[in-house]
């Protein structure tokens, strides 16, 4: 990993995204590629699924609709540790998830004059569930229980074919859906399934949903921006990114493990490092060498922690490395701090804080209860992660009697005069003559 060198400069917050600049050029040409795509599935249905298929997938002939046989056997030949470990992690998301559906609330205006603010889910979601580089089970999780949790009535789940399945989606994510009782699954990946479900495909028997949801690459989060306003859907969440900010105190072995560990996603994905500590900074690059090395993925590693999305950032103080993490605004951000239950108020802007060199990344991956489905590309800065209140529309009911409607009854006719929209006053009037 290269070592950036901030100290004794006053950056703004743009110059400190420049220091560390995201692989932008990488989303920019999927954005055409995904709309074309999603074009493509729209006008021509289950026919561009199946040539999106063989292109991307090598796949041919495969079942596009799962068939719930599929579903079935894949629970059945699930391996007890894993059914055990992902009916521990349901049952965790379920109960954060739970915190994230806010009660109706009933406000009195006035005598007689009600406003109800309540949430209504949507009624049919679709989820999108990665299968290239690896396989994720979790995100099976971390999207359908927040649904359910929800009320969502409908639940739709799409995870590419794979090749050395026979076409099949892999058996481990058929075996989480069937696990919480999704039956609807098909076989088809990348920006055509999300095209798919925002669109519907008639002969698959697949309507268009309300609302897309789902981690993937950045043609999935660019397809998802090409079907944004024909249905809804969450945070556009491309290549995974791990910020952590240390201080002199840290382990930097842990710190490089955990670099590591994002790292062998994707190609792309981003493994910062933001310390005042430059002793410690020059233990942590030695310990990712090392470490990366011998982990598994080691090829995957070396393109994402050499690429220019990836950096070690030495800064003069604390209050720089926050101000450079809240500007960079990361996917997951770790604080290995001396005091970082109490420091965590100021970091703002991140899709996920683990808190302590205890509060791993890779907790929030499967086992913390919290979803890991988050915002990626700084859109932490006003964006939230995947959580109950995604498939949530918030709704006011309001409610007033002759005499609430009679106590504003000048005021409404008076604005409406001013905004020379007299049948609005009318309306008003109505109601008070014969």
């Amino acid at each position: 990993m290269r070592t950036i060198d901030l100290r004794g400069r006053e950056l703004s917050p743009a110059g400190m995204l420049a220091a560390v600049p995201r692989a932008t050029q990488a989303r920019a040409e999927a954005l055409d590629t995904a709309a074309r795509i999603v074009d493509d599935v729209r006008e021509r249905g289950e026919a561009a699924l199946r040539e999106q298929a063989e292109r991307f997938d090598g796949v041919t002939e495969h079942a596009v609709r799962v068939p719930a046989d599929h579903l079935i056997t894949a629970l059945e030949e699930l391996a007890p540790e894993v059914r055990s470990a992902l009916e521990e992690a349901i049952r965790r998301v379920r109960l954060a998830s739970a915190a994230q559906v806010p009660a109706t609330q009933v406000t009195h205006i006035g005598e007689g004059a009600v406003i109800t603010q309540r949430w209504q889910p949507v009624h049919r979601v679709g989820v999108y569930i990665p299968g290239g580089k690896a396989v994720y089970p979790s995100s099976v999780v971390m999207n359908v229980v927040p649904a359910q949790v929800a009320g969502v009535q409908e639940i739709a789940l799409a995870s590419p074919p794979q090749s050395d399945q026979g076409g099949r989606i892999h058996p481990t994510i058929l075996a989480a859906a069937a696990l919480l009782g999704v039956t609807e699954v098909y076989a088809m990946g990348g920006a055509g399934a999300i095209g798919a479900l925002a669109h519907g495909v008639p002969s698959l028997d697949l309507d268009p949903v309300d609302v897309v949801s789902g981690p993937g690459n950045n043609y999935v989060a660019s397809a998802k921006r090409a079907v944004a306003g024909v249905v809804g859907t969450d945070s556009e969440a491309g290549a995974t990114e791990i910020l952590v900010v240390a201080d002199a105190y840290a382990d930097p072995r842990l710190i490089a493990a955990d670099l590591v560990s994002q790292a062998e996603h994707d190609e792309q994905a981003s493994a910062v490092l933001v310390t005042d500590a430059a002793d410690l900074a020059e233990k942590v690059a030695a310990e990712v060498e090392r470490i990366a090395a011998g982990t598994r993925h080691s090829e995957r590693v070396a393109a994402a922690l050499s690429g220019p999305q990836s950096a070690i950032v030495v800064v003069d103080d604390r209050d720089m490395a926050t101000a450079f993490s809240n500007a960079y605004a990361p996917e997951h951000l770790e604080l290995h701090l001396v005091d970082a239950e109490q420091a965590a108020a100021a970091f703002t802007s991140a899709g996920a804080v683990f808190v302590g060199d205890q509060t791993p990344v890779s907790l929030g991956d499967y086992m913390a209860g919290s979803n890991h489905v988050l915002p990626t590309g700084g859109q932490a800065r006003y964006a939230p992660g995947l959580g109950s209140y995604t498939f949530l529309r918030p709704q006011q009911v309001i409610s007033y009697d002759r005499a609430a409607l009679a106590a504003v009854r000048a005021g409404v006719v008076a604005l409406a005069e001013t905004e020379v929209l007299p049948a609005h006053g009318e309306a008003i009037e109505a109601r008070f003559t014969a």
